[in-house]
C-alpha cells in the first residue's frame, strides 16, 4: 500500500513537470513582439475652463517611464507629473505587455488648442484638437478640492496697491501642496502676511479653507490679465483609507480663474510726487513738547507720514525751507510697514534737532503733501498747518560773550623807585669756594631722603589733578569757548568730556575721532583738530561745533524707536 501512495505521488511530480516544459516550450516558440501602437486620448471634450482634463498615452510594450517629454503642452496648459504604470498579461500562450502615463490638464484659457503627437521610437500618436469654453460663474468645481480668487479692484491706477486673494476649498485630509505664485508683466507681486486656515459652508457642505493673500502694484497702464492660480498636492485616499490604517495618498489638483485687470494713467490735472491712496495724513510731535524755545537749546521735532494701501518705499520725502534764525539737523527717515485688519499702512518717520539761533517769534511755514484719492478719485492734500514759535534770550549768553572778553592789562600809576642793594659782608674767593663744596655734601647726603617722597607726593598730586579735571566738565564753559572762539578752551573742554563720558585714556581730539560716529559733531572736531596747522589767519568760528554738540548729546538721549502709530491719530 505505501508503495503505491509513493508511486503514485512520483506520477504526479511528472506530469507537473512536463506541463512546466510544454509551457516554456509555447514562450519560446511565441517571442515578444515590438511595439506597434501609440495611442493619446482625453476624458472629456470640451472641457470648461478651470475643469481638470485627464490626458492618457498608452504603448503596447515596455518601456523607460521618461520617455516623452510632455513640455510642450505648458503654452496653454498647467499639468502635474504624470503617473506612469505598467502591466503584462499571458492569454492562451500569447504575452502582451503596456505602459501607460495618465496626466492631469487645465487650460490657463478660454480657446481651440492642439494637443501635439508624441513619438515613441518611430512609432506617433495622433494630435487632439481641444475645445476650452467658459466655466460656469456659479458653479465650484470639483466637490473634493477648488480654487477661488478675487482682486479688491479690477480698476487701477499706475502705482495702486491692489490686494489679490487666492482661497482654496478642500473637502478631506490634505497632507501637503504648493500653490503656484502669480503672476503679470509690468506689475510687483509680493505676500503680505502669512497664509490663514478657516472653514466654510458652499452649497450646504463644510469646507476647510487656506486663504492666501498678495499685494499687486501695476508700473504702466493699460489692459491685462492676471493668470490663473494652480494648485497641486496630495490628499488622503478615502477608499483605502477604510481598509488600511497606513492609508495612501493621492495626487489632487485645482486651478482658479484668470482675472482682468484694466490700469490706468495718472491724472493730467495731479502736479508733484504721484501718491494714490485712500487716506494719508501728516502728524509732528515735539519734544519737549509746546512752542517756548530757548535760543541756542535743541528741541526734536517729529512728522510723521502715515497712508493707507501704500508700502513704504512709495512713500515720498518732506521738502520744506526754513526762516532765518532757525537751524535744523534731520536724521535719516525711517519708513515702516505693518499689515493691520488685511490692510497695509506704511509710515516714514521725519526727526530732527530744531535749534533758535535768536530770539524772537519764529515762523515755520506750513508743510503740504498733494495725493490722489482713489475712493473719491480727486485731488487730495496732507498738511500741517503754519506754526509760530517763541524763542527766548539765553540767560548764559551774555556772560558768555563777557567770558569770550580778554582781560585788560592791569597798570598802575604810582611811581617805582629802584633799590640798589646794600651788602655788609665782604666775601673772598675761597670762601665762596669752601661754601659751595659743603653745600653740595649736604645736598648728596640729604637727598635719597627727600626726593623719593617727593616724587610719591608729585604722583599722588598729578592724579589728583587729572581726575579734577575730568570732574571740571561743564557744558556752560564749552558754549562760552566756543562763543567766544576760543580753539584752546573748547578742545579742553572737549577732552575733559571725552575723559568722564567715553573714555578716561582720551588725550588729544585725534583720540576722540575713533569714538565719534559719522555725524556734524565728528566733522567740526575735525576742523578744530586741523586749526593750529592752517597756514591762514583767520579766527576759528566755534558756533558750528557747539551746535553739533548740542545735537549729538540730545540725539543720544531720545527714546528707542517706537512701534509704529495709529492710522488715525486721537
Amino acid at each position: 500500500m505505501v508503495t503505491l501512495c509513493l508511486g503514485y505521488s512520483a506520477k504526479k511530480v511528472v506530469n507537473l513537470l512536463k506541463s512546466v516544459a510544454l509551457l516554456l516550450l509555447c514562450l519560446s516558440q511565441s517571442p515578444l513582439q515590438a511595439a506597434t501602437l501609440l495611442q493619446a486620448s482625453v476624458d472629456k471634450n470640451p472641457v470648461m475652463l478651470g475643469e481638470e482634463l485627464l490626458l492618457q498615452i498608452e504603448l503596447d510594450e515596455k518601456v523607460s517611464g521618461n520617455q516623452l517629454d510632455f513640455s510642450v503642452l505648458a503654452n496653454d496648459f498647467n499639468f502635474s507629473a504624470p503617473a506612469i504604470s505598467q502591466s503584462m498579461q499571458i492569454i492562451n500562450g500569447r504575452s502582451s505587455q503596456s505602459t501607460r502615463w495618465q496626466l492631469s490638464l487645465f487650460a490657463k484659457k478660454t480657446g481651440t488648442f492642439v494637443i501635439p503627437a508624441f513619438e515613441i521610437d518611430g512609432l506617433r500618436s495622433e494630435p487632439i484638437t481641444l475645445t476650452v469654453v467658459p466655466a460656469d460663474p456659479n458653479g465650484t468645481g470639483s466637490d473634493e478640492l477648488f480654487i477661488q480668487s478675487s482682486l479688491s479692484s479690477s480698476e487701477l491706477y499706475v502705482q495702486q496697491l491692489a490686494y489679490y486673494d487666492v482661497k482654496i476649498y478642500f473637502n478631506g485630509d490634505l497632507q501637503r501642496g504648493s500653490l503656484s505664485q502669480p503672476e503679470l508683466p509690468g506689475a510687483t507681486i509680493e505676500q503680505l502676511g502669512k497664509d490663514v486656515e478657516g472653514s466654510e459652508l458652499v452649497n450646504g457642505q463644510r469646507y476647510q479653507t487656506i486663504t492666501r493673500r498678495y499685494t499687486l502694484i501695476a508700473e504702466k497702464h493699460g489692459d491685462f490679465e492676471l493668470a490663473a492660480p494652480w494648485f497641486k498636492g496630495e490628499m488622503i485616499d478615502r477608499q483605502s483609507s477604510r481598509y488600511d490604517y497606513f492609508a495612501k495618498t493621492k495626487t489632487v489638483s485645482a486651478q482658479g480663474q484668470a482675472l482682468k485687470l484694466s490700469v490706468k494713467p495718472i491724472p493730467d490735472n495731479f502736479n508733484g510726487q504721484w501718491l494714490v491712496s485712500e487716506l494719508v495724513a501728516l502728524t509732528e510731535e515735539w519734544t519737549p513738547p509746546g512752542q517756548e524755545l530757548t535760543q541756542g537749546e535743541p528741541v526734536t521735532r517729529t512728522i510723521t507720514l502715515t497712508a493707507l494701501d501704500l508700502s513704504d518705499h512709495q512713500l515720498p520725502d518732506l521738502n520744506f525751507s526754513l526762516p532765518d534764525g532757525i537751524k535744523s539737523y534731520a536724521e535719516q527717515p525711517q519708513s515702516k510697514k505693518a499689515e493691520r485688519n488685511g490692510r497695509l499702512v506704511a509710515q516714514k518717520v521725519f526727526t530732527s534737532a530744531v535749534i533758535a539761533t535768536k530770539s524772537g517769534e519764529l515762523v515755520l511755514p506750513a508743510i503740504r503733501i498733494p495725493w490722489w484719492n482713489s475712493k473719491t478719485n480727486e485731488l487730495s492734500y496732507a498738511e500741517l498747518p503754519e506754526r509760530t514759535l517763541k524763542a527766548s534770550p539765553n540767560p548764559a549768553q551774555p556772560e558768555a560773550q563777557a567770558a569770550a572778553e580778554p582781560a585788560a592789562p592791569m597798570t598802575s600809576t604810582t611811581p617805582v623807585t629802584a633799590i640798589e642793594p646794600v651788602s655788609p659782608w665782604h666775601w673772598s674767593y675761597s670762601s665762596t669756594v669752601l661754601l659751595l663744596l659743603w653745600l653740595s655734601t649736604l645736598v648728596l647726603w640729604l637727598a635719597p631722603k627727600f626726593i623719593r617722597p617727593l616724587q610719591q607726593k608729585s604722583a599722588v598730586q598729578a592724579q589728583a589733578q587729572n581726575q579734577a579735571s575730568v570732574l571740571k566738565f561743564s557744558s556752560r564753559k564749552l558754549k562760552a569757548a566756543c562763543l567766544a572762539n576760543n580753539s584752546a578752551e573748547a578742545t579742553s573742554q572737549l577732552l575733559q568730556w571725552a575723559q568722564q563720558g567715553i573714555d578716561p585714556q582720551i588725550m588729544r581730539l585725534s583720540q576722540l575721532l575713533t569714538h565719534l560716529p559719522d555725524c556734524e559733531l565728528r566733522r567740526e572736531v575735525e576742523k578744530l583738530c586741523h586749526q593750529p596747522y592752517q597756514s591762514n589767519t583767520l579766527q576759528w568760528q566755534g558756533q558750528a561745533l557747539f551746535e553739533a554738540f548740542a545735537k549729538y548729546k540730545h540725539l543720544q538721549q531720545l527714546p528707542v524707536t517706537e512701534p509704529l502709530k495709529p492710522l488715525y491719530p486721537a
